[in-house]
């Protein structure tokens, strides 16, 4: 998809062109990286999803030393994330600062938005809920979401790190992109699979725990680095997570 044809179907469904530029960085971003699931695939999954206002502005409901609260007002909630993110960049905390946003979904590959706090040379880890797909691979309820965990570290090269792991065999991005089945929407691992159903309802009880409403939400911690171990590493000659 060409980023006009992107664009103006994003401004199609009522985003303003700030907000379509800003889908589109994501969308874009992530089909350069070879994540098709979360790249043009979700254009058309957007014009079919339903609950969201392309107008409405995220709110900054509770903002106390170390800890903010937002509330995505009906928002999407890649948009919803990229205001976070702006804000920590703009006001970066002094330390630390955990961030609870409620109402958030869906919030896209995730690790596009820590590598954005990462190179503005901040320390983020960021999980997010979504609707419960993983469940025992041999049968059995749903009992939890994907539930990504993204981390991105700056480095003085230039050149962050970030990590950003689904807890399924494939995600649910896959499958919108046909490139997987939901039968194969299981928790990876093979025979260990129960370590990431594990860690899978783990990050859904920590969001959840934090949120205040009903509904899907991500979590936030950022912080400044105090030191700048990334370099070292990449010395190592290996492919680091996120490198292009």
């Amino acid at each position: 998809m060409q980023p006009e044809e992107g664009l103006a179907r994003l401004r199609a469904l009522g985003f303003g062109e700030e907000d379509a530029q800003e889908l589109w960085a994501h969308f874009d971003g992530a089909e350069r990286r070879g994540k098709q699931g979360h790249g043009h695939a979700r254009i058309p999954w957007l014009e079919g999803l339903e609950g969201y206002d392309p107008s409405a502005e995220p709110r900054l409901v509770e903002d106390e030393e170390g800890f903010q609260r937002w509330h995505g007002g009906g928002a999407i909630g890649y948009l919803v994330l990229g205001r976070v993110v702006r804000a920590q960049l703009e006001r970066p905390p002094a330390h630390a600062r955990l961030v609870v946003c409620e109402r958030t979904f869906p919030t896209g590959m995730l690790g596009h938005h820590v590598r954005r706090l990462a190179e503005g040379g901040l320390v983020g880890v960021l999980t997010a809920t979504s609707p419960a797909r993983l469940g025992h691979p041999y049968g059995g309820p749903k009992l939890a979401g994907t539930n990504p965990l993204a981390i991105g570290i700056p480095s003085s090269d230039g050149e962050p790190v970030v990590v950003d792991v689904s807890m399924g065999a494939v995600t649910h991005g896959d499958v919108i992109a046909g490139l997987a089945t939901p039968e194969q929407l299981v928790p990876f691992g093979g025979e260990q699979w129960h370590k990431a159903l594990a860690l899978a309802l783990g990050l859904q009880l920590f969001v959840d725990a934090l949120r205040r409403e009903e509904g899907y939400g991500a979590v936030l911690l950022v912080a400044q680095p105090e030191s700048d171990p990334v370099p070292a590493l990449r010395a190592t000659a290996i492919r680091l997570p996120g490198d292009d």
